[in-house]
């Protein structure tokens, strides 16, 4: 379990995208996500789906970021001007928006990548690219964040 009970993502699926921009929400994430859910632009060319509850955590500290600092704004501009809610069909679909599916690069397949408390929405192309690359630096990678954690 996440914070306060509330659910943990974890876990890969790959799901395609129909004509119109609907995609099937993968079943482990969706009786969480079915609940009030937020999506918007991630970092490193992904979405972000977020839990209704977490959202509105997050956006309260990205509202107080400073206003004078450029990247404050730039980062709040970009998580809460491009967030819309989450609306399921009857068979557990979700729409993405086109300005989101072109931002993410998604046209076909997509993978959902569980990361803790949000859900990543990749296209397939990218994730694979993202994948082989952080493999790649994985050592790196660690030793950078055990650093910063001592």
């Amino acid at each position: 379990m996440g914070k306060s009970g509330e659910k943990m993502f974890i876990g890969q699926y790959e799901h395609t995208v129909d004509q119109k921009g609907r995609v099937a929400i993968p079943v482990k994430f969706r009786k969480d996500l079915e609940k009030g859910s937020i999506i918007t632009k991630g970092l490193d060319g992904c979405l972000f789906i977020f839990p209704k509850d977490r959202w509105r955590t997050l956006a309260e500290s990205v509202g107080k970021l400073p206003v004078n600092k450029s990247a404050g704004r730039v980062y709040a501009r970009m998580l809460l001007s491009n967030a819309i809610e989450v609306e399921f069909d009857n068979q557990g679909r979700a729409l993405i928006p086109s300005f989101l599916r072109e931002y993410a690069k998604i046209t076909f397949k997509v993978v959902f990548a569980g990361v803790y408390d949000r859900v990543e929405i990749w296209s397939n192309k990218s994730w694979q690219e993202m994948t082989k690359n952080s493999d790649k630096d994985a050592g790196t990678i660690v030793e950078q964040l055990t650093e910063v954690a001592d």
